[in-house]
């Protein structure tokens, strides 16, 4: 994977990501301002464009946070295409994964714009502030919160009385459930693979044992901790279950997680930000150390249409 330095970008990462003990380790988001009602950024309709990846689950959580307040109007999206190249994350020069603000062609340009010149990874999403002309913040989940508390006078996703739950859920889920996919997946050691999948589904466990006397992770109530939780269990069966070999269960083994992630998906605006196809395409990609071949798999076939018994509004 490449990367920035000083404003540069590298198709050869001379610090290639570490592992320890064989154990993946994620990478820090390098860009992290905030948008606040006394500025310097502050919560203008029109005013931010997000760049994302349907594949990417980091970026997802961005997409669902946007569709679910209805905030499509006020923040605009370009799409990177679904696959990267040792360019990154690229687009076309027109259609669906064409970069409608700065006709880009990979996702570096954009960073390259950024001053003093970024250093780091070329990741999404991305936040962009088109009066200042600079990246707002890499890190989906300062992008997901600043997006709810800023943009919606209600606070719906993260009402300040809730906060303190709701972190304690996000930081259980970052950790052990949307990283612990990837923990499982990217491990190049047995050790380093077996604590993170047990871990992952110690977790999951703790997820069931919750929902069943609650309707969602906060209050009953949708907050951010569920969108965040959502993309990893959007893509379990169709992708993690196999292609990163978290497969102690399946989603739909998990009675009432299956039920919660069916509820989340029928809520209006959500199943726009779902691509199951592309998932699968992007986990099973061709890939030296998990999948040497890239052939795709057919199944499995999941019904998210189910009517769920519980209803999340």
């Amino acid at each position: 994977m490449g990367v920035m330095i000083n404003g540069v970008y590298h198709i050869e990462d001379p610090a290639p990501e570490s592992y320890l003990d064989g154990e993946f380790k994620r990478a820090v988001s390098g860009i992290r301002a905030h948008i606040t009602a006394d500025g310097p950024f502050t919560p203008d309709h029109g005013r931010y464009h997000l760049i994302v990846a349907w594949n990417c689950p980091w970026a997802h959580r961005t997409l669902l946070t946007r569709a679910v307040l209805g905030l499509e109007d006020a923040i605009s999206v370009s799409t990177a295409k679904p696959a990267r190249t040792n360019q990154g994350w690229v687009f076309d020069e027109s259609g669906p994964f064409a970069d409608t603000e700065f006709s880009a062609s990979a996702a570096h340009e954009i960073y390259a714009k950024q001053s003093p010149g970024y250093t780091g990874r070329v990741t999404v999403p991305i936040l962009w502030d088109r009066q200042s002309k600079q990246i707002v913040s890499n890190e989906s989940a300062d992008i997901v919160r600043m997006i709810a508390q800023t943009f919606d006078p209600e606070q719906r996703l993260s009402p300040a009385q809730l906060l303190p739950q709701i972190d304690t859920w996000n930081d259980l889920i970052h950790a052990r459930i949307n990283n612990g996919v990837y923990r499982a997946g990217f491990a190049r050691t047995q050790n380093a693979y077996d604590s993170a999948v047990t871990d992952l589904f110690a977790a999951l466990d703790e997820v069931e044992k919750h929902l069943a006397t609650h309707t969602t992770l906060v209050g009953d109530r949708l907050t951010e901790a569920d969108l965040r939780l959502f993309p990893t269990l959007a893509r379990f069966d169709v992708a993690y279950h196999y292609a990163f070999k978290c497969n102690l269960a399946k989603l739909t083994d998990y009675p009432n997680l299956w039920d919660y992630a069916r509820a989340i998906y029928a809520i209006e605006g959500v199943a726009e930000t779902v691509k199951f196809d592309i998932y699968k395409a992007g986990y099973f990609s061709k890939s030296e150390l998990r999948n040497p071949l890239g052939i795709v798999p057919k199944g499995p076939i999941v019904d998210w249409s189910a009517a769920p018994i519980r209803k999340i509004d």
